[in-house]
Protein backbone atom coordinates (compact mmCIF):
# COMPACT_ATOMS: atom_id res chain seq x y z
CA UNK A 1 0.00 0.00 0.00
CA UNK A 2 2.95 2.30 0.63
CA UNK A 3 4.31 1.96 -2.61
CA UNK A 4 0.63 2.49 -4.31
CA UNK A 5 0.51 5.58 -2.27
CA UNK A 6 4.19 6.97 -3.49
CA UNK A 7 3.76 6.34 -6.94
CA UNK A 8 0.47 8.16 -6.57
CA UNK A 9 2.59 11.03 -5.15
CA UNK A 10 5.17 11.02 -7.43
CA UNK A 11 2.49 10.92 -10.62
CA UNK A 12 0.89 13.85 -9.32
CA UNK A 13 3.86 15.53 -8.65
CA UNK A 14 5.27 14.82 -12.40
CA UNK A 15 1.72 16.23 -13.39
CA UNK A 16 2.39 19.68 -11.68
CA UNK A 17 5.68 20.32 -12.62
CA UNK A 18 4.73 19.84 -15.95
CA UNK A 19 1.77 21.85 -16.49
CA UNK A 20 2.77 24.56 -13.51
CA UNK A 21 -0.57 24.50 -12.48
CA UNK A 22 -1.28 25.39 -9.07
CA UNK A 23 -2.19 22.05 -6.48
CA UNK A 24 -4.98 24.54 -5.37
CA UNK A 25 -7.12 23.74 -8.73
CA UNK A 26 -8.08 21.04 -10.72
CA UNK A 27 -5.93 20.95 -13.91
CA UNK A 28 -7.45 21.83 -17.27
CA UNK A 29 -7.01 22.50 -20.74
CA UNK A 30 -7.29 25.91 -21.69
CA UNK A 31 -9.42 26.98 -24.97
CA UNK A 32 -8.12 30.45 -26.75
CA UNK A 33 -10.43 32.93 -27.25
CA UNK A 34 -10.38 34.06 -30.57
CA UNK A 35 -10.58 32.86 -34.25
CA UNK A 36 -7.92 33.71 -36.31
CA UNK A 37 -8.14 31.16 -39.72
CA UNK A 38 -5.18 31.05 -42.53
CA UNK A 39 -4.51 28.35 -44.36
CA UNK A 40 -3.23 26.30 -41.05
CA UNK A 41 -6.70 27.21 -39.68
CA UNK A 42 -7.09 28.91 -36.41
CA UNK A 43 -4.05 30.69 -34.43
CA UNK A 44 -4.13 29.91 -30.68
CA UNK A 45 -2.77 32.40 -28.16
CA UNK A 46 0.68 31.70 -26.90
CA UNK A 47 0.59 31.35 -23.42
CA UNK A 48 2.99 33.91 -21.65
CA UNK A 49 5.77 31.26 -20.36
CA UNK A 50 5.86 29.77 -24.02
CA UNK A 51 6.33 33.37 -25.50
CA UNK A 52 8.95 34.63 -22.84
CA UNK A 53 10.76 31.05 -23.77
CA UNK A 54 10.51 31.66 -27.49
CA UNK A 55 11.49 35.55 -27.23
CA UNK A 56 13.35 36.11 -23.94
CA UNK A 57 16.51 34.45 -25.21
CA UNK A 58 15.38 31.10 -25.44
CA UNK A 59 14.99 28.80 -28.90
CA UNK A 60 11.67 28.03 -29.43
CA UNK A 61 12.54 23.87 -29.10
CA UNK A 62 12.93 24.64 -25.72
CA UNK A 63 9.35 25.68 -25.02
CA UNK A 64 7.66 22.55 -23.66
CA UNK A 65 3.55 22.46 -23.87
CA UNK A 66 1.81 22.46 -20.39
CA UNK A 67 -0.62 19.30 -20.96
CA UNK A 68 0.07 16.42 -22.86
CA UNK A 69 -1.04 15.90 -26.44
CA UNK A 70 -4.08 13.36 -27.83
CA UNK A 71 -4.19 10.83 -30.53
CA UNK A 72 -6.86 9.65 -32.29
CA UNK A 73 -7.46 6.94 -34.87
CA UNK A 74 -10.09 6.28 -37.73
CA UNK A 75 -10.03 3.39 -39.48
CA UNK A 76 -11.93 1.45 -41.74
CA UNK A 77 -12.58 0.41 -45.75
CA UNK A 78 -12.45 2.11 -48.77
CA UNK A 79 -15.72 4.23 -49.08
CA UNK A 80 -16.33 4.53 -45.39
CA UNK A 81 -16.26 7.89 -44.66
CA UNK A 82 -12.82 8.07 -42.90
CA UNK A 83 -11.72 11.20 -44.82
CA UNK A 84 -14.98 12.82 -43.86
CA UNK A 85 -14.70 12.41 -40.32
CA UNK A 86 -10.79 13.77 -40.24
CA UNK A 87 -12.38 16.69 -42.10
CA UNK A 88 -15.16 16.77 -39.57
CA UNK A 89 -13.31 16.59 -36.49
CA UNK A 90 -10.85 18.85 -37.79
CA UNK A 91 -12.90 21.67 -39.03
CA UNK A 92 -14.33 21.59 -35.13
CA UNK A 93 -11.32 21.67 -33.59
CA UNK A 94 -10.73 24.96 -35.48
CA UNK A 95 -14.12 26.20 -34.97
CA UNK A 96 -12.75 26.25 -30.93
CA UNK A 97 -9.43 28.41 -32.13
CA UNK A 98 -6.92 26.17 -32.30
CA UNK A 99 -5.34 26.23 -35.11
CA UNK A 100 -4.99 22.78 -37.38
CA UNK A 101 -2.60 22.02 -40.17
CA UNK A 102 -3.46 18.72 -42.12
CA UNK A 103 -1.00 16.08 -43.70
CA UNK A 104 -1.47 13.87 -46.51
CA UNK A 105 0.74 11.51 -48.56
CA UNK A 106 2.02 13.01 -51.84
CA UNK A 107 1.58 9.01 -53.10
CA UNK A 108 -2.51 10.34 -53.42
CA UNK A 109 -2.51 12.38 -56.40
CA UNK A 110 -6.17 11.71 -57.18
CA UNK A 111 -7.58 14.93 -56.81
CA UNK A 112 -4.05 16.93 -57.19
CA UNK A 113 -1.76 17.58 -54.34
CA UNK A 114 -2.91 20.86 -52.44
CA UNK A 115 -6.05 19.15 -50.63
CA UNK A 116 -7.33 16.53 -48.95
CA UNK A 117 -10.60 15.72 -50.49
CA UNK A 118 -13.40 13.23 -50.02
CA UNK A 119 -15.12 11.08 -52.63
CA UNK A 120 -18.06 13.70 -52.73
CA UNK A 121 -15.80 16.73 -52.73
CA UNK A 122 -15.23 17.90 -50.00
CA UNK A 123 -12.04 19.50 -49.55
CA UNK A 124 -9.62 21.66 -47.31
CA UNK A 125 -5.85 22.59 -48.04
CA UNK A 126 -3.13 19.91 -46.88
CA UNK A 127 0.81 19.64 -46.91
CA UNK A 128 1.29 16.69 -49.40
CA UNK A 129 4.51 14.78 -48.02
CA UNK A 130 6.43 11.69 -48.68
CA UNK A 131 7.11 11.45 -44.80
CA UNK A 132 5.68 12.66 -41.81
CA UNK A 133 9.19 14.19 -40.35
CA UNK A 134 10.02 16.55 -42.51
CA UNK A 135 6.56 18.00 -41.74
CA UNK A 136 8.04 20.53 -38.99
CA UNK A 137 11.05 21.08 -41.17
CA UNK A 138 8.69 22.34 -44.22
CA UNK A 139 5.93 24.32 -41.72
CA UNK A 140 9.28 26.17 -39.79
CA UNK A 141 9.66 25.54 -35.84
CA UNK A 142 7.86 28.78 -35.10
CA UNK A 143 4.87 28.04 -37.01
CA UNK A 144 5.03 24.37 -35.94
CA UNK A 145 4.81 25.11 -32.11
CA UNK A 146 1.57 27.26 -32.68
CA UNK A 147 -0.25 24.01 -34.64
CA UNK A 148 -2.71 22.60 -31.90
CA UNK A 149 -4.29 19.71 -34.59
CA UNK A 150 -2.78 17.78 -36.80
CA UNK A 151 -4.60 16.16 -39.34
CA UNK A 152 -3.15 12.76 -40.93
CA UNK A 153 -5.09 11.23 -44.28
CA UNK A 154 -4.31 8.11 -46.00
CA UNK A 155 -1.89 7.56 -42.95
CA UNK A 156 -1.14 3.89 -44.23
CA UNK A 157 1.05 5.39 -46.95
CA UNK A 158 3.86 6.71 -44.30
CA UNK A 159 6.00 4.44 -42.55
CA UNK A 160 7.17 6.63 -40.20
CA UNK A 161 3.90 7.09 -38.55
CA UNK A 162 4.29 5.75 -35.22
CA UNK A 163 7.47 7.68 -34.19
CA UNK A 164 5.43 10.85 -35.84
CA UNK A 165 3.16 10.12 -33.75
CA UNK A 166 4.54 9.82 -30.32
CA UNK A 167 6.85 12.90 -30.63
CA UNK A 168 3.61 15.20 -31.42
CA UNK A 169 1.62 13.85 -29.07
CA UNK A 170 3.85 12.67 -25.93
CA UNK A 171 6.74 15.22 -26.64
CA UNK A 172 5.29 18.65 -28.01
CA UNK A 173 1.45 18.75 -27.26
CA UNK A 174 -0.65 18.27 -30.22
CA UNK A 175 -3.54 16.20 -30.72
CA UNK A 176 -3.33 13.84 -33.68
CA UNK A 177 -6.45 12.66 -35.47
CA UNK A 178 -5.19 10.03 -38.25
CA UNK A 179 -7.22 8.29 -40.97
CA UNK A 180 -6.28 5.48 -42.74
CA UNK A 181 -7.14 1.79 -44.26
CA UNK A 182 -6.17 -0.62 -41.62
CA UNK A 183 -6.18 -3.84 -44.03
CA UNK A 184 -5.34 -3.85 -47.48
CA UNK A 185 -7.36 -6.05 -50.16
CA UNK A 186 -6.05 -9.21 -48.77
CA UNK A 187 -7.07 -8.10 -45.06
CA UNK A 188 -3.23 -7.89 -44.28
CA UNK A 189 -2.53 -5.19 -42.35
CA UNK A 190 -1.72 -2.07 -43.88
CA UNK A 191 1.40 0.14 -43.73
CA UNK A 192 1.71 1.33 -39.65
CA UNK A 193 -2.05 2.45 -38.50
CA UNK A 194 -2.38 -0.70 -36.30
CA UNK A 195 1.20 0.38 -34.92
CA UNK A 196 -0.08 3.28 -33.51
CA UNK A 197 -3.46 1.62 -31.80
CA UNK A 198 -1.62 0.86 -28.55
CA UNK A 199 -0.78 4.91 -28.57
CA UNK A 200 -4.27 6.25 -29.09
CA UNK A 201 -7.19 7.83 -26.80
CA UNK A 202 -9.92 6.86 -29.14
CA UNK A 203 -10.22 4.41 -32.10
CA UNK A 204 -13.11 4.61 -34.28
CA UNK A 205 -14.06 1.81 -36.73
CA UNK A 206 -15.98 2.49 -39.58
CA UNK A 207 -18.15 0.58 -41.99
CA UNK A 208 -19.36 1.14 -45.69
CA UNK A 209 -22.18 -0.51 -47.35
CA UNK A 210 -21.58 -3.49 -49.59
CA UNK A 211 -22.01 -2.57 -52.63
CA UNK A 212 -23.38 -6.03 -54.53
CA UNK A 213 -26.19 -6.31 -51.01
CA UNK A 214 -26.01 -3.32 -49.04
CA UNK A 215 -25.30 -5.28 -45.96
CA UNK A 216 -22.38 -3.50 -43.90
CA UNK A 217 -19.04 -3.46 -45.17
CA UNK A 218 -15.62 -4.19 -43.47
CA UNK A 219 -13.61 -5.21 -46.05
CA UNK A 220 -12.35 -3.54 -49.68
CA UNK A 221 -12.33 -5.76 -52.59
CA UNK A 222 -9.75 -4.86 -55.62
CA UNK A 223 -11.53 -5.46 -58.85
CA UNK A 224 -8.06 -5.58 -61.01
CA UNK A 225 -5.52 -8.59 -61.69
CA UNK A 226 -3.21 -6.07 -59.72
CA UNK A 227 -1.09 -7.37 -56.77
CA UNK A 228 0.92 -4.90 -55.59
CA UNK A 229 0.22 -3.73 -51.85
CA UNK A 230 -0.30 0.13 -52.60
CA UNK A 231 -2.36 1.06 -55.89
CA UNK A 232 -4.33 4.34 -55.69
CA UNK A 233 -7.19 4.34 -56.86
CA UNK A 234 -11.01 4.89 -56.73
CA UNK A 235 -14.39 3.13 -57.39
CA UNK A 236 -12.90 1.83 -60.78
CA UNK A 237 -10.35 -0.59 -58.65
CA UNK A 238 -12.25 -1.21 -55.41
CA UNK A 239 -15.21 -1.54 -53.91
CA UNK A 240 -16.96 -2.28 -50.09
CA UNK A 241 -17.60 -5.25 -49.48
CA UNK A 242 -19.36 -7.44 -46.89
CA UNK A 243 -17.75 -10.66 -45.62
CA UNK A 244 -19.64 -13.07 -47.71
CA UNK A 245 -19.21 -10.87 -50.97
CA UNK A 246 -15.60 -10.94 -50.18
CA UNK A 247 -15.04 -14.08 -49.56
CA UNK A 248 -17.31 -15.23 -53.12
CA UNK A 249 -15.29 -11.86 -55.04
CA UNK A 250 -11.95 -13.84 -54.24
CA UNK A 251 -13.29 -17.07 -55.23
CA UNK A 252 -14.61 -15.10 -58.65
CA UNK A 253 -10.89 -13.32 -59.11
CA UNK A 254 -9.65 -16.21 -58.78
CA UNK A 255 -11.22 -18.19 -61.01
CA UNK A 256 -10.89 -15.46 -63.42
CA UNK A 257 -7.38 -15.91 -62.81
CA UNK A 258 -6.95 -19.08 -63.90
CA UNK A 259 -9.06 -19.00 -67.12
CA UNK A 260 -6.56 -15.63 -68.69
CA UNK A 261 -3.64 -17.75 -67.42
CA UNK A 262 -5.11 -20.82 -69.77
CA UNK A 263 -5.88 -18.56 -72.30
CA UNK A 264 -2.39 -17.32 -72.32
CA UNK A 265 -0.76 -20.39 -71.97
CA UNK A 266 -2.84 -21.26 -75.15
CA UNK A 267 -1.87 -18.17 -77.24
CA UNK A 268 1.85 -18.90 -76.52
CA UNK A 269 1.58 -22.11 -77.62
CA UNK A 270 -0.19 -21.72 -80.78
CA UNK A 271 2.43 -19.27 -81.86
CA UNK A 272 5.13 -21.79 -80.89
Amino acid sequence: MSSICAMRSLLAASTFLRSGASPLRPLSRPLPSRLNLSRFGAVRPVSAAADKSRGGGGSAMEAQPSYPGEIHVIVGPMFAGKTTALLRRVQVEAGTGRNVALIKSDKDNRYGLDSVVTHDGTKMPCWALPELSSFQDKLGTEAYNKVDVIGIDEAQFFDDLHDFCCKAADRDGKIVVVAGLDGDYKRNKFGSVLDIIPLADSVTKLTARCELCGRRAFFTLRKTRETKTELIGGADVYMPVCRQHYLDGQIVIEATRIVLDLEKSKVIHALK
